[in-house]
């Protein structure tokens, strides 16, 4: 048994990290931190884990023989904590963003913070098991991707070198639900009152996901920002609980073979656990992925095949965050990676 400690797990996706680790038949589910319930029962505090009989402690809480932790708070909490955990000879999976981008003068842009980690970003591993699988089975520190990449960059990798052909910048329209903007804790936008009955856009040119959606698309495909523009990433805040719809528009100079295309994503689909294509013109819907850690496709184009949208469903909260985390925790333990999730 792998002991965990889950710190910052009153949180959105702390709490799905407590319901998904409970269930896990090779962890022993040891700390779990949260400042604000600390000396509470998880059940007594979330009724709906009132099986958890853990009690929450504090974030500074001894560890108690932990191999492995899951970093679920704010940034500049993990930028503190995860050096100090790797130092302790722990496994990290951090679900902030503070160690997904390698370049910390872009990091600060959007983030507004300092990178004082260097050489735990040296080290830090970009958990998308579909891109880094190997990467991630050899990682002491793992950083999970942010949900609006994770459904962005798993609709555009099997293109693999055809980006190299496209005639404009990819064009990303995604539309997520409350959780993915916000977390609990309510302000002037994601209040109910702002929220019901409304939609709209937010973090225009200015998302901190935009980044790193570019930097590893770059990376892992023949798109080139330099030559083909900076990608167009529009969020939207939709006025339900969980799931992001993501739908990418790509213009090509010359039509690729439509059969091709199909036979890159049925290739990519067989060999991901957690990816699902459907087929034909049917439309990837919310509903198809909410409540998993799986990603649902659908591709389309117009009739000469030189514009095409793949459209990709995730739920923000489990492959956009806890269930992928976990997934990376089960391949950094040489774990069946599959092993809890749906």
């Amino acid at each position: 048994m792998i002991k965990v400690a889950i710190i910052g797990a009153a949180g959105l996706s702390g709490l799905e990290l407590i319901r998904i680790l409970t269930r896990h038949p090779q962890v022993e589910l040891g700390v779990v931190t949260s400042t604000r319930y600390a000396g509470r029962r998880v059940g007594e505090a979330f009724p709906e884990l009132g099986r958890v009989a853990h009690a929450f402690v504090p974030n500074d809480a001894d560890l108690d023989g932990c191999q492995a932790a899951f970093l679920a708070v704010p940034n500049k909490v993990s930028l503190e904590l995860a050096p100090k955990l790797l130092e302790r000879g722990l496994k990290v999976v951090d679900l902030s963003g503070v160690f997904r981008l390698p370049d910390v003068h872009v990091f600060r842009k959007y983030y507004g913070l300092e990178h004082t980690a260097p050489k735990a970003l040296q080290a830090a591993v970009f958990g998308l098991p579909e891109a880094n699988r190997e990467l991630v089975r050899r990682a002491r520190l793992v950083a999970n991707p942010g949900c609006y990449p994770t459904g962005a960059l798993l609709g555009l990798l099997p293109m693999g070198e055809l980006l190299g052909g496209l005639a404009a910048p990819p064009v990303i329209d995604a539309k997520s639900g409350v959780s993915g903007a916000g977390g609990r804790v309510e302000d002037d936008s994601t209040n109910f009152m702002e929220v019901n009955e409304n939609f709209k856009a937010y973090k225009l040119f200015s998302h901190q996901h935009l980044p790193e959606i570019q930097h590893y698309l770059a990376e892992c495909t023949a798109y080139r920002p330099q030559q083909q523009g900076a990608v167009v990433f529009t969020p939207h805040l939709l006025p339900l609980s969980r799931g992001i719809l993501t739908s990418i528009v790509l213009r090509f100079k010359k039509p690729p073979d439509p059969v091709q295309v199909r036979a890159r994503f049925t290739d990519f689909a067989a060999r991901e656990p957690f990816v699902t294509l459907l087929p034909g013109d049917a439309a990837a819907e919310l509903k198809m992925a909410q409540y998993t850690n799986q990603c649902v496709i659908s591709l389309h184009h117009d009739e000469p095949a030189e514009t095409w949208i793949v459209m990709t469903a995730i739920d923000n909260l489990l492959k956009g965050a806890a269930g992928q985390a976990v997934q990376n925790f089960n391949l950094m333990h040489g774990l069946d990676e599959t092993t809890a999730l749906v």
